[in-house]
């Protein structure tokens, strides 16, 4: 295995076990390490620290391990178990209502890099490193033997998450297609694990949907960037009134539609719209009282957080100008970079620049199938506020 060495007093990081290596703190001068290898990575006193996958740009190593291992068939077995294990323990891999979830979520799993989440008898599987890229057999053949009980096909889509890779499709490392219907809550779905972003669904706003759906009885709900129509199909089994969801991908309506017909069929109170979102909320074609913004992320990184918190005070200041006196407004982040603090402040803009008075009912998150590494602070991406706006 090669060996990868510090810049002196670069260790505290690793000594308070976070999973990331900054390039800065590197000693390229000692290490012919390429990306993708594993690799040790030792203090400048030549101690032993870590164990991860090298890569390109801002952070260096993603740390596998504290302990020094070989990163094999075992390795991988055994991080599988123990994500199972937390899933287990949540009672979600025997629920009779719900079929998906998430297995492994990066650094919360001690994985960083990788993603599976499950769909019924499918396991997704998406790299976003290429350590784990050229690990992806090994992983799946892992995978199978863990999940023997219940996973019968593993498909791999990291097309998008590694652009740097070429020759590379997407297709399944183990089985075949077996259906594309899943289930959350007693609510079936469609899963676009081909064409689909992420793995094809949004498994991480499955309590948060669950939760609008107490709001929902009589109420007229705008569901805006709504990609497969969760909120949507909840809303509908809540009581709403009617229901309008609207998203700038043709494709994602199409899936919206699919998804109401497959829980709702003929169901009136449900239209989709193929518009931006902020146009759509310029001319809103009912006096809604319920609201969910669910953007997608609109800072990738740190030098974006400036636009990103323009662009959530104004998608919020909009809808807290349209939305009906003692409305609801369901609002989200999923932008890693931006932090609670900050978006909960461009929130207090849009509220101060509507001019209305605005109360926090909930603040919300990721599901717990989608766990925080107590040391690695930066994988609580998901953050939301349930306001009651008069």
């Amino acid at each position: 295995m090669k060996k990868i060495c510090l810049k002196r007093g670069k260790e505290d990081s690793l000594l308070r076990y976070h999973p990331w290596v900054f390039s800065g703190a590197l000693n390229y001068q000692v290490s012919d390490a390429e990306e993708g290898d594993v690799v040790e990575v030792y203090s400048s006193a030549g101690d032993f620290m870590a164990v991860g996958h090298v890569q390109r740009g801002t952070i260096a190593v993603r740390v596998l391990s504290f302990e020094r291992e070989a990163i094999d068939g075992s390795f991988w077995r055994r991080r599988l178990e123990a994500a199972y294990a937390v899933r287990r323990a949540m009672g979600i891999t025997a629920s009779s209502t719900t079929d998906c979830f998430r297995l492994v979520h990066g650094e919360g799993d001690g994985l960083p890099g990788l993603i599976i989440d499950c769909y019924g008898t499918t396991a997704v599987m998406q790299a976003h490193s290429l350590g784990m890229h050229r690990a992806r057999h090994a992983i799946a053949e892992a995978l199978a033997d863990v999940l023997a009980d219940r996973v019968r096909s593993i498909y791999y889509k990291s097309e998008g998450t590694l652009p740097f890779v070429e020759g590379e499709e997407n297709g399944f490392l183990l089985g075949g297609a077996e259906g594309d219907v899943a289930m959350e809550n007693g609510l079936r779905f469609h899963v676009d694990w081909l064409k689909g972003q992420k793995t094809g669904f949004f498994i991480d706003q499955r309590d948060n949907r669950l939760l609008l759906e107490q709001y929902a009885r009589g109420r007229k709900v705008l569901n805006m960037c709504c990609y497969t129509g969760g909120f949507s199909f909840y809303a509908m089994r809540g009581g709403a009134e009617l229901v309008h969801s609207v998203d700038s991908s043709e494709k994602a309506i199409e899936l919206t539609r699919a998804n109401v017909a497959l829980n709702f069929p003929d169901d009136p109170r449900h239209e989709a719209f193929c518009d931006d979102a902020f146009k759509f909320l310029d001319h809103p074609l009912s006096n809604y009282d319920l609201i969910v913004l669910d953007p997608p992320a609109f800072a990738k990184h740190r030098g974006a957080i400036p636009n990103a918190l323009k662009g959530y005070t104004r998608l919020n200041r909009k809808a807290m100008t349209v939305i009906a006196p003692g409305g609801i407004l369901f609002t989200f982040s999923c932008s890693q970079v931006v932090t609670k603090e900050l978006f909960r402040n461009a929130v207090f803009t849009a509220a101060a620049q509507a001019h209305r008075q605005v109360r926090i009912l909930h603040q919300l998150h990721q599901p717990a199938d989608h766990p925080i590494n107590i040391y690695h602070p930066e994988g609580e991406y998901l953050k939301g506020l349930v306001l009651y706006v008069e």
